[in-house]
């Protein structure tokens, strides 16, 4: 399995200022695998569900390539479900239900298939568990790539910072690198940050684009400006399976290419705000990608003369 992906797959209900869904498929996990498998014929779900969750989202993951040998289906259990609320600037919200229920013990097992994979994406979940997937793996894989939040820098900072010494990317935004750093510059935050064990950091920054970070080198890429943004919940794992499931499709980890994974990591997060839920990534084609990384090269492609 070249691509293998943990985090949560979950339901959500989300209400924003343009509109309000009940109990939609969510999750981490969810958003990364839909987005990196337009990149990637086949990857591996590490993950806890109840039975609960839906047969038919499962049977398209599975049409899509997303192998669920890792995903864990606990008989008379209910999946995590979020609630939140978003303010107007869709930038801020207010998280109204956190119910665990299965991933309150979930112990992740690697299946055989997946344990000389090139490619980890760990989504946003308990360090723990993060740690426990990486010790599994007999091999290292070729790109570690690790999204967390402030939750885990509240809650369990010493756990986080033993899986980041495990790691080659960090995915965070950018009021999380100022906490984890203690660093209100993001140069400077960034610094510290490799001091911790990322050789590569990736600030997200919603719709203001996102920073990519490596030793003294920084690009930045734009958001797009859309006319309409529905929902951004599953934006920044929907960038991060972009960002990978590039990756792991051209296999050239450097740093020019990187930063073609930011560009269509950004183009992927655009389509997730696009419709609530998953949904847009369901009917997506591969057209539409490609038309949108068109789009945001245009953003910042200028031809410019110095004088003096």
């Amino acid at each position: 399995m070249k691509l293998v992906e943990v985090g949560t797959v979950a339901f959500d209900s989300i209400e924003t200022p343009f509109g309000k869904r009940d109990k939609v498929v969510g999750g981490a996990a969810t958003y990364i695998s839909l987005a990196a498998s337009f990149f990637v014929k086949e990857s591996g779900l590490i993950s806890v569900i109840g039975d609960d969750f839906p047969k038919d989202m499962l049977e398209e993951m599975d049409d899509k390539g997303i192998d669920q040998q890792g995903l864990q289906i606990r008989h008379g259990e209910k999946s995590f479900f979020w609630a939140g609320k978003y303010h107007f600037d869709m930038n801020t919200r207010d998280t109204l239900i956190t119910d665990l229920n299965v991933l309150a013990d979930f112990e992740p097992s690697v299946p055989e298939a997946y344990q000389n994979c090139d490619f980890l994406m760990l989504g946003n979940l308990a360090p723990s568990v993060q740690m426990s997937v990486v010790e599994q793996l007999p091999v290292r894989p070729k790109l570690v790539v690790l999204d967390t939040m402030n939750f885990w820098m509240d809650n369990t900072p010493d756990q986080l910072a033993e899986v980041l010494t495990k790691i080659d990317v960090l995915t965070i935004n950018d009021e999380e690198a100022r906490q984890l750093s203690g660093e209100y510059s993001l140069v400077k935050a960034a610094r510290k940050i490799f001091t911790m064990g990322p050789k590569i950091l990736i600030v997200k920054k919603g719709e203001h684009g996102a920073l990519l970070f490596h030793e003294d080198r920084v690009f930045f890429a734009p958001a797009l400006p859309l006319e309409d943004v529905v929902d951004p919940t599953g934006a920044g794992d929907t960038f991060a399976g972009g960002f990978i499931g590039y990756l792991a499709s051209t296999r050239d980890l450097s740093f020019d290419n990187m930063k073609r994974a930011v560009i269509v990591g950004s183009a992927m997060a655009s389509f997730a705000c696009e419709k609530f839920g998953p949904e847009r990534l369901l009917d997506l084609t591969k057209a539409e990608i490609d038309e949108r990384v068109r789009e945001f090269i245009s953003l910042t492609e200028v031809e410019i003369q110095l004088v003096g």
